[in-house]
């Protein structure tokens, strides 16, 4: 989580590799950059949902519970929403019976997500628990949060789950449970292992949790990815600009005269969170997304330029959260869709940030309808449950009339949360 400070012989030495060109010209002219960017040298919440009416009775709660599973998403949705709403004293013991004895495996499933959400201490007993269930989603589920709530008791288990976790759709989330124990010399150890073995899916998603958790143990094996040429290097130079050690900087540089064009927004959102101008860097990536929603046939540019801009989102850049909405609400699919993942991102990420942006009133509408079609693509659901309770938070701890309420009413009612 720390940035370490660049020696003034390396600042030198970075100045010689000719990155104090000026960057490309902007992508809104006849064709994108055909050579790479170069830039300058180092210079517990209330449960209820506002529209809520009465409250909720327990024959409406079991009701609602047991439709958790339901097939038809009119029945479903609203289900959810009354559970949500629900007092406390009484969601949470119902749900946490759900969890434990419930016949239907997807209601107990979506029981723990929605249980998350109260934010009940005795949650976490439930997820020790559920991760040696044989529920695939419980287990997925249980990893999710005790990488949101880091627990050294769970280390040992966690580890001893690697070795024996068989599910390709279980992995990724213990994978980024473990980098969360980075204080843990195992996990460490574990965790530079998985960087250079196995197949690329996984270790790719093993650089993007050791870059999401600012793993700087890791530098040594992330840098020799970087490197290489193929599909993992533009997800080791972004976990390179995460982890924010300038010692990554050359490597990065490199990058910019060699790799493909279409990899170059990526590796400029990486140059600028190291805080290398990133006066010139988000630009560069701006125009490029620009130049790609504008003309057909460059979609893994536009997949690279949102990827590159939400990354800056999430590290707090709030000018790189507005063009991103601003360029992503007039567009349709097929260059729509990684636009709109990329807004679900940060609003899993850093949802204080995207409230903050939809306070905006010519950003709220096309935000929204961005997050909303972003939700409907994402299979997050613990992540989302999460960004709920956040809203749910921020309507009730808001004055009434507030920029803040009034952005969480929206989220609700659009949302259908």
């Amino acid at each position: 989580m720390r940035q370490l400070a660049v020696s003034a012989l390396l600042a030198v030495a970075v100045a010689s590799t000719g990155l104090a060109r000026s960057p490309q010209p902007p992508a809104s002219q006849a064709k994108p950059p055909v050579k790479p960017p170069v830039a300058p040298p180092v210079a517990a919440p209330k449960a209820a949902a506002p529209e809520a009416q009465g409250p909720v009775t327990a024959e409406q709660l079991r009701t609602a519970i047991n439709n958790l599973s339901s097939i038809d998403y009119a029945v479903r949705s609203p289900a959810a929403r009354i559970v949500r709403r629900a007092e406390p004293a009484t969601a949470i013991p119902a749900l946490t019976q759900a969890v434990k004895a419930h016949a239907d495996q997807y209601v107990r499933y979506r029981a723990l997500v929605i249980l998350s959400g109260f934010n009940d201490p005795r949650t976490r007993d439930l997820m020790v628990s559920a991760i040696a269930d044989k529920n695939d989603r419980l287990r997925t589920v249980a990893y999710a949060y005790f990488e949101g709530n880091p627990d050294k008791t769970v280390v040992p288990r966690l580890l001893e789950a690697l070795n024996s976790e068989e599910s390709e759709f279980v992995r990724p989330a213990l994978t980024r449970a473990l980098a969360a124990h980075a204080d843990d010399p195992k996990v460490r150890q574990t965790m530079e292992k998985l960087v250079m073995q196995g197949q690329a899916f996984f270790r790719s998603v093993v650089i993007e949790a050791l870059g999401d958790h600012r793993a700087t143990y890791a530098l040594k094996p992330l840098l020799e990815v970087a490197k290489v040429d193929g599909p993992l290097q533009d997800d080791a130079a972004l976990a390179l600009g995460k982890i924010g050690d300038k010692t990554a900087l050359p490597v990065l540089a490199g990058l910019q005269r060699t790799a493909p064009r279409e990899s170059q927004p990526g590796i400029a959102a990486a140059i600028c969170l190291l805080g290398v101008n990133c006066a010139s860097h988000q630009p560069y990536i701006v125009d490029s997304l620009r130049f790609s929603i504008a003309n057909i046939g460059f979609q893994s540019l536009v997949r690279s330029a949102a990827s590159g801009l939400s990354v800056l989102a999430v590290a707090g850049r709030e000018d790189a959260a507005t063009e991103l909405i601003a360029l992503g609400g007039p567009t349709q699919d097929p260059v729509r869709a990684p636009i709109a993942l990329s807004i679900g991102t940060l609003a899993l990420r850093n949802t204080p940030l995207l409230m903050k942006m939809l306070a905006q009133d010519v950003l709220r509408e096309p935000g929204v309808e961005l997050l909303r079609e972003a939700f409907d693509m994402l299979e997050e659901d613990f992540e989302e449950e999460r960004f709920f309770a956040t809203v749910r938070r921020t309507y009730w701890q808001s004055a009434a009339g507030s920029p803040e309420r009034t952005v969480a009413d929206t989220l609700i009612r659009k949302l259908e949360f």
